[in-house]
């Protein structure tokens, strides 16, 4: 005979609320995205206003000491860096302002407005959007996407996975270029049959010409290669290169990174965000007893006072967060800000989190659309996270795939000109003179990565 009876269970659980799902999506949004968020909330929002607009006079004008005054907090977000305002940092600032790029609607954009309209749970979303952060600009994964989730969610991983690669552009959230085609031809519905077993096993004689020998080992006729190769050129190899032909968006920097006296110096883009504080009226009405039979008007004030604070808080922390990711960066990758791109190190999105003590996912949230300016030029934080030759992270080999990349890049610009052009397997070759070693297919993938083509077609 069964009996019931009340049991305790205590178990830990987090509950996604407002505010800290605005917390959330304060942290992704750029600079730009961020001056219009904060519009909004003061419209939408009677006790948030604008304390403070940043001062647009010029330098020029103001005495000599008001000008230091102004350059240690306009100029800097790192406590401790003064200096006097002369003809480098004129220089420096109208670098910062003016070094805008432009940029169509980035693939994570067009991949989000598609993820919201579908009809899945809270979890599954938020997996959704860890996988669309993490993808590159070809739509290919940045990091090993198990690395963003506990074991237990790997389920939903692999689910929402399936889910966004049928997304327009159809093949995206894949590992590399040869996943990428399988997709599409799995969806395709219309393959020719073993189109998808060359892509997987003979691509690379399929790309050489040589048919017969694909056709022997299949069992099949040249004639079927040949139905399988004419249906994949129709595929699109890189599809998020060409997702969007949408106009350009003005992307600024949010950080400057400069070396003054062999130290380095992060400077925060906070020129662009006004000052916010709470209306000093719906601060009175809150403290005031003598209205305490206006129940309604006091919670209405109550609640927007307490949105207005977190509001401000939540962008404090988004500065905050910002900062010291950014710093954790510098510290890893600085050889990269000394000698450029063929310096750059493996550096994970684990990496930095425990640097910073917060998760992946927060790393990978405050440097989505996030773009910093240094001597190098204008690169996105993304840009810093780079695995090692050898798929270790930064415990594997030192060389990071972009520098093994850069040294690819370089070594084909100076075969320009010569009427002998480097194979993939010199190539390996020259790369192992220089301490880095790699095997040949991996220098094809570089090479194509890299959008060069092979030496039977240079």
């Amino acid at each position: 005979m069964q009996f019931q009876k009340p049991v305790l269970v205590q178990e830990q659980k987090l509950k996604m609320s407002p505010q800290l799902y605005q917390s959330i999506q304060l942290m992704a949004l750029p600079l730009q995205d961020l001056q219009f968020r904060i519009q909004q909330e003061v419209e939408t929002n009677p006790a948030l206003e604008i304390v403070e607009e940043k001062p647009t006079v010029s330098l020029d004008d103001l005495p000599r000491k008001d000008q230091e005054v102004y350059e240690y907090f306009e100029n800097s977000s790192d406590p401790g860096f003064t200096r006097g305002y002369d003809d480098e940092a004129g220089d420096n600032k109208r670098r910062f302002m003016e070094g805008a790029l432009s940029r169509s609607e980035s693939l994570q954009d067009h991949l989000m407005w598609q993820l919201r309209l579908q009809p899945i749970s809270d979890r599954l979303f938020e997996t959704g959007e860890l996988l669309i952060r993490n993808l590159d600009e070809n739509g290919f994964h940045r990091e090993d996407p198990h690395v963003l989730v506990e074991e237990a969610q790997y389920a939903a991983l692999d689910h929402m996975m399936e889910v966004i690669r049928t997304f327009d552009p159809v093949g995206t959230c894949v590992s590399d270029y040869r996943e990428s085609l399988i997709v599409q031809t799995r969806l395709a519905g219309d393959a020719p049959d073993g189109t998808e077993v060359i892509l997987h096993d003979y691509l690379e004689p399929l790309e050489r010409g040589r048919y017969a020998e694909i056709a022997h080992k299949m069992k099949i006729t040249e004639e079927q290669v040949t139905a399988c190769l004419e249906f994949i050129k129709h595929l699109t190899p890189f599809p998020g290169r060409e997702f969007s032909t949408d106009s350009p968006r003005y992307v600024t920097p949010d950080l400057m990174v400069t070396l003054k006296e062999g130290e380095f110096y992060i400077i925060m883009n906070d020129e662009e965000i006004p000052v916010l504080g709470i209306n000093p009226f719906f601060s009175e009405i809150g403290k005031d007893g003598s209205r305490g039979g206006e129940k309604e008007v006091k919670k209405f004030v109550t609640s927007k006072v307490k949105d207005a604070r977190w509001f401000i808080h939540s962008i404090q922390q988004r500065n905050q967060t910002l900062l010291k990711v950014s710093r954790a960066i510098v510290e890893f990758q600085r050889d990269f800000f000394l000698r450029g791109p063929k310096a750059l190190v493996p550096l994970t999105l684990k990496d930095i989190a425990v640097e910073v003590g917060v998760h992946e996912a927060t790393v990978s949230r405050i440097t989505s659309g996030k773009y910093v300016q240094t001597e190098w030029g204008i690169f996105e934080l993304k840009y810093f996270f780079s695995n090692s030759i050898s798929g270790a992270g930064s415990g594997g080999s030192r060389f990071s795939k972009e520098a093994v990349k850069q040294t690819i890049k370089e070594i084909l610009e100076a075969e320009s000109g010569s009427q002998n052009h480097l194979s993939d397997q010199r190539i390996s070759e020259l790369l192992a003179k220089r301490g880095i070693k790699i095997a040949r297919r991996t220098v094809a993938k570089y090479r194509k990565e890299l959008d060069i083509s092979s030496s039977y077609e240079r």
